[in-house]
């Protein structure tokens, strides 16, 4: 019989791919802290990567015709510098008030540009070693890569299907280097494998539950759905802080 703790994998990793799938981003702050409520840290954490690492290839093979590639690579390249300074941030800057800053900021820009009549757009891609270094140093102190790219990706007005491959076409490689690392490190254990081939099956259903869902919603409408689940990682940032 599985212990509770494999069943809050099963059922976690299920939600959270759900809302990988359907959004492109946004699962860290649910899986991660909701796992590690019954599995140690260096448990969890490596759990919900594969997780991200198999989401991230299927939507790669299906979608791959929408990625913007050269976007992608110029995200990712900054990341791998960015995330050593996120690692030195962690260690040095108390964690409460680095979350809570990170909380502000972001409900700050997505309220702004919910309100704003004429948002800002970037043309170019000129700008996108910036967003791909903040999201190396906030994925280095923790673990979360996704909002400077959804930020980035409305700023670009992408379509939502480019949005969503995009995104992957970061999260991929970016998810595997820091798998990599973790089984350098000794942490991608028996454990943590078994535990994810239990939930492998939900994290398949919910994949394609989320391209389902993703395709429902209206394009003119994809935006503010991104800038309202930006507004919701920024509460729980914050409330993580307090």
């Amino acid at each position: 019989m599985p212990t509770p703790a494999a069943v809050e994998v099963v059922l976690v990793l299920f939600l959270a791919t759900v809302i990988r799938s359907a959004l492109g981003f946004g699962e860290a702050l649910v899986s991660v802290p909701l796992l590690a409520l019954t599995l140690p840290v260096n448990v969890a954490t490596p759990v919900a990567v594969l997780a991200s690492i198999t989401v991230a290839l299927v939507v790669v093979i299906q979608d791959w015709r929408s990625i913007h590639l050269r976007s992608a690579v110029r995200l990712v390249i900054p990341t791998l510098f960015g995330i050593p300074i996120g690692l030195m941030l962690l260690k040095s800057i108390p964690e409460s008030s680095m979350k809570a800053v990170l909380g502000v900021i972001i409900i700050a820009f997505s309220a702004w540009s919910l309100a704003s009549k004429s948002p800002v757009e970037l043309k170019t891609d000129s700008y996108a070693p910036v967003f791909g270094f903040i999201a190396g140093i906030m994925g280095g102190a923790y673990g979360m890569n996704g909002p400077p790219l959804a930020i980035y990706g409305s700023l670009r007005r992408w379509t939502p299907a480019s949005f969503r491959a995009t995104l992957q076409g970061y999260f991929f490689p970016a998810s595997v280097g820091g798998m990599a690392g973790y089984w350098i490190g000794g942490l991608w254990t028996a454990r943590v494998s078994s535990l994810f081939l239990l939930a492998l099956p939900g994290v398949i259903v919910a994949i394609f539950l989320g391209r389902y869902l993703h395709r429902r919603i209206n394009p003119r409408h994809f935006t503010r759905y991104v800038h309202a689940g930006l507004i919701g990682i920024g509460a729980l940032l914050l409330a993580q802080a307090f």
